[in-house]
């Protein structure tokens, strides 16, 4: 199932005259913040991989949807599966952590995970936290390259190598790369992409 939303998500040509993607027209505020919520309806209904039949429903992204910076976790956990929130669990809150270390506030941010649906196993009664394959993670990549091109933040932080990898393709060795922005065929000409470790307190853009 592919995104619904390409009414009002931005109307993408396939590519410039120099075979580039080609940038997404911005919307306005409000109609960013009516297609993020199309987006989720669109994602609650995706079974393009096993994971949407076992969740109880997709966590799309939330924040400043002007935003200088978009942080991408790996997926949400058991919490924000049942509350349809990212990072409200215990990786919430080492993010808030290291969000007060930087002189950050959630609020600066549009927070989301690479994939939108909690991949898990059974130990007992409690669902233990499982990375999601590759194919799972290629799956759900189109609904982050939706919020991608609707928020379109200048940087990128990717936490992990799952997000790493879904934004950086084979450019992504996190241990390697980490602190530095780079650029990749992946992600939008209008980003970069860093892995935590050098970062600098985000603009306000509305």
């Amino acid at each position: 199932m592919k995104s619904t939303v390409s009414d009002l998500v931005v109307q993408r040509s396939a590519t410039t005259a120099r075979g580039e993607a080609a940038v997404p027209t911005r919307l306005s505020v409000a109609r960013t913040r009516e297609a993020l919520l199309e987006l989720k309806k669109a994602t609650d209904r995706c079974r393009e991989c096993p994971l949407g039949a076992r969740a109880t429903q997709a966590v799309c992204g939330e924040g400043r949807v002007r935003s200088a910076i978009m942080v991408v976790g790996e997926q949400p956990g058991d919490k924000e599966d049942v509350q349809g929130r990212p990072f409200v669990g215990p990786a919430g809150k080492l993010l808030d952590r290291a969000l007060d270390e930087l002189g950050w506030t959630r609020e600066e941010l549009y927070v989301t995970n690479a994939v939108k649906h909690f991949k898990y196993e059974l130990r007992g009664k409690r669902r233990m936290h499982k990375t999601p394959a590759q194919r799972e993670a290629e799956a759900c990549h189109h609904w982050l390259q939706d919020e991608i091109d609707l928020v379109r933040p200048p940087a990128l932080v990717a936490l992990g190598a799952t997000a790493a990898r879904v934004l950086l393709g084979r450019q992504a060795g996190t241990a390697t790369r980490r602190g530095g922005p780079c650029w990749s065929p992946c992600i939008p000409p209008h980003c970069c992409v860093a892995t935590p470790g050098s970062a600098t307190r985000p603009g306000r853009r509305g």
